[in-house]
């Protein structure tokens, strides 16, 4: 099998278990821990049977991690000249902004006026200082292989966010607590959840679901098959 077939495969898989339905977060958390495997089919059903508020929630590994605010961490490294490793108190404290966008799913359905609120990414990298050969963000979850990234130019968007709170809450485990990408012009995949790290590189790597066929660059109706009139 070539490489093409394999990322058509892999694309065709994951529409298939979509179709199935998103894993629902009907669970409790310890429950989680000791059924997920077993009850992952049947929630991811129910997901997309019964969509909470509009959402489907999607995983790659059929549970999600467990946010435990005393041990949290958001690395950031690479091609920066002040790494940095945030708490979440130190991150809750910087500078906060609020948007209400449209989220858009790839597998084309959307939540309208979602009200995010978090820090610019902006502001986080102008933090660490990024290097002149620093030409890509990659970021990486709690829930592994889950990681994405981005060209710098794209992090840099205006209203690009780490995302803390969802409709004037924190987020919740499903949602990618405690900390999510927000990236408004892209389809959702792009937006990585449970985040714990960003790295600054000088290429842009490809990202979990870019592997299984998806464009690296989601802009909204302009890619993935997809085209504005």
């Amino acid at each position: 099998m070539s490489a093409s077939d394999e990322r058509r495969y892999g694309r065709a898989a994951f529409l298939a278990l979509l179709a199935g339905g998103g894993t629902a977060f009907l669970w409790a958390a310890k429950a989680n821990d000791v059924v997920s495997p077993f009850t992952s089919a049947f929630s991811q059903l129910l997901g997309n049977l019964f969509p909470v508020g509009g959402w489907r929630i999607y995983t790659v590994s059929g549970s999600m991690p467990i946010f435990d605010e005393r041990a949290y961490k958001l690395e950031i490294t690479g091609l920066v000249d002040n790494p940095r490793t945030f708490t979440y108190h130190e991150l809750a404290a910087l500078p906060r902004v609020h948007e209400v966008r449209t989220f858009h799913c790839v597998t084309g359905w959307t939540v309208h006026n979602v009200r995010w609120s978090g820090v610019r990414l902006s502001h986080v990298l102008d933090l660490v200082a990024p290097q002149a050969t620093a030409t890509a963000v990659r970021f990486t979850s709690l829930e592994q292989p889950y990681n994405d990234s981005l060209t710098l130019d794209q992090a840099r968007l205006h209203d690009v966010l780490l995302a803390l709170e969802l409709d004037g809450k924190p987020l919740t485990r499903p949602h990618g607590s405690p900390v999510r990408v927000v990236i408004p012009e892209m389809y959702g995949y792009k937006g990585v959840k449970w985040l714990t790290k960003i790295e600054l590189l000088d290429h842009q790597p490809t990202g979990y679901w870019e592997e299984l066929g998806y464009d690296q660059d989601a802009w909204v109706g302009r890619s993935n098959g997809y085209h504005s009139a």
